[in-house]
């Protein structure tokens, strides 16, 4: 037997083994790098062979670092960095420009501190690239700006840009707790690894910080809105000083989650009260010595008075009682509060979509100077589909920043190839014509120019090999930066470009993927919360359809509370017949939403309770075309499947299969959805179900039966 073993079966294992390794190795580095591959290139291009670099601060070694990676990856030779007049490349602050490039000067100097030029000039009679900005963080963005065009073109020897983020701070919201885990994070456990932390500095903060600075991403609050005080204690705050010092060449800062009741937790103050001043000197003290760990410290994100946390409302004070104190420590460091406005009251049943608007647009203009007020793009929760939230444009006088998920929580978890700029896109371009036609949420998050302004991202990012757990997932992050850097860019444009550097340049490739990552999210909407249904999902974690839950201790916790299905029928109604939730947007938009004539269909269940006979624009009653809605969602996922089969010949294998594998479940969880949804509410509408419709597999009671005690996404309940 051992004889049999040692011949036979463990060569075979042994090749078994390394056959599996060298298969997952490939999958393993093709979605590790994200959309930085540095594909070999079959073209020539010199553009790298000669440098002119000066590398004396830590931002100018990274840019170096960069261009020798994506240099021996694209055009198979490593860059000679001098300061010869030969060069072929040439890296300059500005001021350090001959002044006989005063058009460029003038070009560069004209943008913000972040900005870039990128030139091809004639240097001693030859052609050369010049990347000029006035700092050395603009040329470490004009350096990946320039690698993004060489990914997608890479014979490219001609460029004429000047770029500028239009948004201050652009930064991932990490819902990392310090234990590992990842509230609402479906990639695996946090990258951070805090027991190692400070002593070992992980690669993948490294490439982590590559890849935000990639797309202009210059912040990270590193841990969880509900928040641990522990992580302001000078144990992790050497360790955050480590994370900070590794992101810096990258122009990120670090930002930390205040618990507000931190003074008492970890301050022996027996008071959190923002009024008191103790309180008060106890933030001041506590800010001073974060800064004496972290010097570009960025300051606090705070979630205060929402889901249980605690804040000034627990002494009766407001919102900015608690933002203000913070502030007013951070000011002289310059240092930001990034105040959110998720909140809605257990006291308050009347409508949770207005109660963060009745609570922070009272108090407009009279936070601090360097107080953000984080708000979510809809008024509930980041759901597959929701008007834009009516505190955009109804607080001039505040500096708003915009909040988004980039983890799916709502949208099939990373099981679900879900394209996210289509919907952040949607949400820019919305007009709240607060200030007149034209006054789209883009336009007033960038505010006027050089005004602190944001946009933060949950982030998706865990410690699973290709970093979101689903290849499209990437795109996603990818995607945030991009609209951060520029709110008003398409999401068409996103998709290309990520596809391009992602997986391949082939026309017929990223024209047809690209069709399918942009109707994804509509097809998302379409199996789970059609036509304006909204938060019906399961509950507590959040996975799969639970539009029959009605038991949980608030009634905004329950899905029962969002669609109000009847017998009378389906819907919310929040006109002025119902809550009246529409008087907090504009006239214009008032009466557009709640004139049943012109609300677009896509919302006619989140602003009203209409008959289960009601007719529609097509002709048929609404019941048939929920049902309906529900089978077109299901059936372009069968699509995708099709399409993403297509694209067989275009992409390497492994990463095929994986993204093939996912929509398989997707498909499965797709029809779920449909199946459960409709057979719960046809115990309301008693019709039958449309003929265009698949007819459901299960009974009402079997999917009523199905529990998920160890879904990903929360704190496990040991």
């Amino acid at each position: 037997m051992n004889y049999f073993y040692k011949k036979l079966i463990l060569p075979l294992f042994t090749v078994l083994l390394l056959c599996n390794s060298f298969t997952a190795s490939a999958q393993i580095t093709k979605d590790y790098d994200l959309w930085l591959q540095y594909q070999k290139s079959s073209v020539a291009n010199d553009i790298f062979k000669n440098i002119a670099l000066n590398t004396k601060d830590e931002t100018n070694k990274a840019i170096q670092d960069e261009l020798k990676t994506a240099s021996e990856r694209m055009f198979q030779y490593s860059p000679t960095f001098s300061n010869s007049g030969n060069a072929t490349l040439i890296i300059k602050k500005f001021s350090e420009l001959e002044p006989t490039q005063k058009n460029i000067i003038n070009k560069a100097n004209a943008l913000n501190d972040e900005g870039f030029a990128i030139e091809t000039i004639q240097n001693k009679g030859k052609k050369t690239v010049l990347i000029t900005a006035k700092n050395s963080l603009g040329l470490l963005y004009g350096t990946f700006r320039l690698l993004r065009e060489l990914q997608i073109d890479p014979s490219k020897k001609h460029f004429s840009i000047a770029d500028e983020p239009k948004l201050k701070v652009r930064m991932l919201n990490h819902w990392d707790n310090l234990d590992g885990t990842v509230e609402r994070g479906y990639a695996g456990s946090s990258i951070w690894n805090w027991q190692k932390l400070p002593d070992f500095i992980d690669k993948k903060y490294i490439d982590y910080a590559r890849a935000n600075a990639s797309v202009g991403i210059n912040g990270v609050a590193l841990i969880n809105v509900n928040s641990n005080a522990l992580i302001l204690t000078p144990q992790y705050l050497e360790k955050v000083s480590a994370l900070a010092k590794a992101f810096r060449p990258y122009g990120i800062k670090v930002y930390l989650t205040a618990r507000f009741s931190a003074p008492i937790e970890i301050g022996g103050l027996k008071t959190a009260d923002p009024l008191n001043q103790e309180v008060q000197q106890w933030w001041n003290n506590k800010v001073n010595e974060i800064y004496k760990f972290i010097p570009d410290f960025g300051g606090f994100l705070v979630k205060a008075n929402s889901e249980g946390q605690p804040g000034p409302q627990n002494y009766g004070r407001n919102h900015v009682d608690g933002a203000n104190m913070m502030a007013k420590a951070l000011q002289p460091h310059h240092g930001i509060v990034l105040w959110r406005a998720f909140v809605y009251s257990e006291t308050d049943s009347s409508d949770r979509a207005k109660q963060a608007y009745s609570e922070f647009v009272p108090y407009d203009g009279k936070f601090e100077d360097n107080v953000l007020v984080q708000v979510k793009n809809g008024a509930i929760d980041f759901q597959p589909r929701e008007p834009f939230h009516p505190m955009f444009g109804a607080m001039p006088k505040s500096k708003l920043m915009m909040e988004y998920q980039i983890t799916q929580e709502y949208l099939g978890f990373s099981s679900h190839l879900v394209f996210l700029p289509k919907l952040y896109e949607e949400v820019l371009e919305s007009d709240t014509y607060k200030q007149g036609k034209g006054s789209t949420v883009a336009k007033i998050i960038e505010g006027k120019p050089n005004e602190l302004s944001g946009m933060a991202g949950v982030a998706n990012i865990g410690s699973d090999l290709n970093w979101t757990g689903h290849p499209f997932a990437q795109a996603n992050w990818y995607g945030f930066g991009r609209l951060a850097w520029n709110p008003e860019l398409s999401s068409e444009k996103i998709a290309e470009e990520w596809l391009q550097q992602t997986f391949s340049k082939d026309s017929n490739f990223v024209k047809t993927i690209s069709k399918i990552m942009l109707q994804s999210r509509e097809s998302v909407v379409k199996y789970m919360t059609p036509l304006g249904l909204h938060h019906i999902m399961a509950t507590n974690h959040h996975y799969g359809p639970g539009p029959w839950v009605n038991d949980l201790a608030r009634p905004e916790w329950n899905p029962v509370y969002y669609h109000k299905a009847d017998k009378n029928g389906i819907g919310f109604d929040r006109t002025a017949t119902g809550s009246n939730a529409l008087a907090q947007y504009s006239p214009e938009i008032a009466q557009y939403y709640g004139d049943l004539k012109t609300c677009p269909e896509e919302y006619l269940l989140w602003f009203h309770h209409l008959p289960w006979d009601y007719k529609m624009k097509n002709g048929k009653i609404l019941w048939d075309n929920l049902g309906i809605k529900y089978q077109e969602g299901v059936n372009e996922v069968k699509n995708m499947i099709t399409t993403w089969e297509s694209a067989k010949p275009y992409i390497d294998a492994e990463r095929h299969q994986e993204v093939a594998q996912l929509l398989t479940i997707q498909l499965k969880e797709a029809i779920w959805w449909k199946d459960a949804c409709m057979t719960y509410f046809q115990t309301f509408s008693n019709l039958p179900f449309p003929k265009e419709m698949e007819t459901p597999k299960h009974d009402l009671e079997y999917y009523k039966s199905l529990q998920f005690p160890f879904a990903p996404g929360i704190k496990p309940h040991w």
